[in-house]
């Protein structure tokens, strides 16, 4: 009780002094213990039979009486939390409070709960746009402190129609892996590179160890599971599983070297994804080598044991620049070309009309010279000539 009389010393006191004229020894007294016992929440009249289009709606209109707070008339502020579920386990609070115990909810605010409640459940699926019921309670507490909370019952209102107003839904411009064999394990977010002029489109080279791990996302934080994409296809006999156990992380049975090409679609109103599985091939190409025949084994690069190694090219047979590539199945290999920058791999994403000198620059341009071969570690995405 001391605890009590400290938070509410201020408004005891006040009502003290407007009382002290006229003390008939009945001067009201706080009792929060009934608070627990919750308040009721009144159905609207119209609730049964009617559906409220939150869209065409201003005002849905909430009814209660008040917690019981030893008979003590005190201001008592309402919040207003909606469910998609009677269980209502999962919760929106709105914004908007009252402090009178009848009030106007916000039809739109309502609207945006249940929706972004929706989109929280089934995060890859497009908002049904249907009438579905919605559950409402109250939660209030004395105003102006943090005290005396009390919940009313929950009301289900059986018929709510709520909007969806979708944003135009765009294609995304990074994607990035996270596991176990990548870089730190799970700590380092490798971002993939776009398939140049193929929108929706990325790769990267990664090595997983037998029953390695891995998650993506769409920036780094973002923890996705195999549980957010539309579809895996193996085409690599990697033995790709959604590991539902482990946090529905994307689990390779067999090691080895694979591509990863994640595929961006848009699909009504959200972005679907599918994670295509390659073999790990890269090559070198173009007049250094004599050959440009896309995906020649002879020019095949020849790959290390595990990440940490390096993987090594032919040996340049002229003076002449480099070309190189991962073979993304689908695509033609300068889609999926790269150059060396500063010690680590640049991806193409402008046009080469001639050569990485002359259309994108001299720094960018890397000349072998006969018997030099490309070494890369495609784990940290560095590479050299020597």
């Amino acid at each position: 009780m001391k605890k009590i009389f400290q938070y509410l010393l201020l408004p005891v006191m006040a009502l003290a002094l407007a009382s002290c004229e006229t003390d008939d020894e009945s001067n009201p007294t706080l009792d929060v213990s009934g608070a627990a016992n919750g308040f009721t929440l009144n159905m609207p009249a119209l609730a049964q039979n009617n559906t409220y289009d939150l869209s065409a709606a201003e005002k849905l209109w909430l009814t209660c009486s008040q917690p019981n707070y030893g008979g003590v008339p005190y201001v008592t502020r309402y919040y207003v939390q909606v469910a998609n579920e009677a269980s209502f386990e999962a919760y929106k609070e709105l914004a908007t409070s009252f402090t009178t115990a009848k009030m106007g909810v916000d039809a739109y605010e309502l609207n945006q709960a249940i929706v972004a409640l929706f989109q929280e459940a089934n995060p890859d699926t497009d908002y049904p746009n249907q009438p579905a019921p919605a559950y409402i309670r109250l939660r209030a507490i004395i105003d102006g402190y943090n005290f005396g909370e009390s919940f009313s019952n929950i009301i289900t209102l059986p018929s709510v129609l709520a909007t969806y107003q979708a944003p135009k839904a765009t294609l995304p411009t990074e994607v990035y892996v996270i596991g176990s064999s990548i870089g730190t394990a799970w700590s380092t977010w490798k971002p993939l590179a776009p398939v140049y002029d193929a929108k929706g489109q990325f790769y990267t080279m990664v090595y997983f160890p037998a029953n390695g791990m891995f998650k993506w996302g769409l920036e780094q934080g973002d923890w996705r599971g195999g549980d957010r994409l539309r579809a895996i296809n193996d085409n690599a006999n990697a033995g790709a599983t959604v590991n539902e156990a482990d946090n529905n992380n994307i689990q390779i049975a067999n090691a080895g070297w694979y591509v990863l090409n994640y595929s961006a679609e848009i699909v009504g109103n959200s972005v679907q994804f599918e994670l295509n599985i390659y073999p790990g091939k890269a090559y070198v190409i173009g007049n250094a080598y004599g050959d440009w025949t896309d995906s020649n084994d002879a020019l095949a690069m020849t790959a290390p044991a595990d990440a940490s190694g390096e993987w090594v090219s032919p040996a340049a047979t002229a003076k002449e620049e480099l070309r190189a590539y991962i073979k993304v199945p689908g695509y033609e290999w300068w889609r999926t070309e790269f150059t060396l920058l500063n010690g680590g791999l640049y991806w193409r994403v402008v046009n080469i009309i001639s050569n990485w000198a002359e259309n994108v620059g001299a720094e960018y341009s890397v000349t072998m010279q006969p018997g030099q071969k490309l070494y890369v570690n495609f784990d940290t995405n560095t590479g050299e000539v020597r």
